[in-house]
């Protein structure tokens, strides 16, 4: 007891449980928080926002600003949130041919890297929606939830079966037979253009989904038998349909020929 004691005030007995304890949070630090990885993982993110600066810069601040502030010709685009982005480049609504009441969907004139980026930048000007994941838009949503969430909200404009219809002041609703899921699913997250958002808080994500999934299987894969599908109203209203406007055009065409038929002349 006395050695064991003895070592225990040794003038180097301080310094080495010191060191012993530095060793032990060194190692305590680097599994739990490693500086070196941290810093790979944001070096991309900087890089992306950089890149993405130049190209909006050069394709998108004589409308938008600068800064992406907003002018006359565009609005801000300062926390819209890098879904917005990804929605309107990929779609080819951004950038627009000319200026006009609705931007209509073309080829897209960026590649997913280069809209990645843009996103990046945007996202560094303020908060906003993040790009979905593919998960979130997968196709295992509520069928039967999707169509009721759709009829309730979405068919006022885009039309029972989705084929997209007119609004006031030269603007559509468009057709949502050949939209990619995730864009239908950004569509619902920032509300572009006309269309109204439905954040988190009013449509969880799993109701989304089942609208996402709903659309899928109803306007992209159901068939369509009988020819002119007349908004898929129905067999009844298409029936009728076609037979007022068939016997009509019958009638008219009978009239028409016995007005141009000569009359016999009689003795």
């Amino acid at each position: 007891m006395k050695k064991l004691s003895a070592r225990r005030r040794h003038p180097l007995a301080a310094f080495v449980v010191l060191l012993f304890a530095l060793a032990a949070t060194g190692g305590l630090y680097a599994a739990f928080a490693p500086a070196k990885s941290a810093q790979a993982e944001d070096a991309p993110s900087s890089l992306a926002v950089e890149e993405g600066k130049k190209l909006f810069l050069t394709g998108c601040s004589s409308c938008h600003g600068l800064n992406g502030q907003g002018t006359s010709d565009g609005p801000s685009l300062v926390g819209v949130g890098a879904a917005a982005v990804d929605f309107q480049v990929m779609t080819g609504r951004m950038p627009m041919q000319q200026q006009g009441p609705q931007a209509p969907g073309k080829p897209a004139v960026y590649t997913q890297a280069q809209s990645d980026q843009l996103g990046a930048f945007i996202a560094s000007l303020g908060p906003g929606p993040a790009v979905p994941r593919e998960e979130d838009y997968a196709l295992d949503g509520s069928l039967q939830e999707g169509g009721e969430l759709f009829r309730t909200n979405c068919s006022q404009c885009h039309n029972f079966s989705g084929e997209g219809g007119a609004l006031p002041e030269g603007k559509f609703a468009p057709a949502l037979t050949d939209v990619d899921p995730k864009h239908v699913y950004e569509a619902m997250l920032t509300g572009p253009q006309n269309m109204p958002s439905f954040p988190d808080t009013i449509l969880p994500p799993e109701q989304k989904k089942s609208i996402v999934t709903y659309l899928e299987n109803t306007t992209h894969e159901e068939p369509n038998p009988g020819g002119l599908g007349l908004g898929r109203i129905g067999p009844v209203a298409e029936g009728l349909f076609v037979w007022i406007f068939g016997l009509g055009f019958l009638i008219a065409a009978a009239i028409w020929i016995a007005a141009r038929t000569p009359k016999a002349r009689t003795k």
